[in-house]
């Protein structure tokens, strides 16, 4: 994965992204503190939906509860994207030779893809059902929580590599 990081890294200077990233006073800041909230909006939103899948507030209405919050836990996911890309191009070179950014990278692919199968298999299911969820979607939302907090992890984990 390295030579792609690197590579990203480097059409990140020659746009102008990487050195501007660097030399403003405000940029760094600004993309890490939005990052953190791409970040609790994202966990926030979907990792209610998943306890509630799991078993928690069984008053609550799944589909009404993914309706309401996974649109807040996608805009989070796309705040991150674009944040993460600004962070990314203050410092490319190293973070393409960390081996804990590219996990963080590994696991945000699990937990996408585990996004992607869940709602494949069980969107439907769900959104008819108001009780228990099947044993497999409860460890799949299980699956989904924790993936995003150790990105999350992953990622504040990287300062001190």
């Amino acid at each position: 994965m390295e030579p792609i990081l690197t590579a990203a890294a480097a059409w990140l200077d020659m746009a102008g992204i990487g050195p501007w990233s660097r030399g403003s006073a405000l940029a760094y800041p600004i993309a890490n503190t939005l990052h953190l909230l791409g970040l609790v909006m994202l966990v926030g939103g979907i990792g209610v939906v998943d306890l509630r899948i799991v078993g928690l507030w069984h008053r609550l209405p799944v589909a009404e509860l993914s309706r309401a919050l996974t649109p807040v836990a996608v805009a989070g996911l796309i705040l991150m994207v674009a944040s993460g890309v600004i962070l990314f191009a203050a410092d490319g070179a190293a973070l393409a030779r960390s081996a804990i950014f590219e996990r963080k990278l590994i696991i945000i692919a699990v937990a996408l893809s585990n996004a992607a199968a869940f709602r494949l298999i069980w969107r439907a299911q769900l959104s008819e059902s108001a009780g228990t969820a099947p044993a497999a979607a409860r460890a799949m939302a299980a699956a989904s929580l924790f993936l995003w907090l150790a990105a999350g992890a992953s990622g504040r984990w990287i300062a001190y590599s």
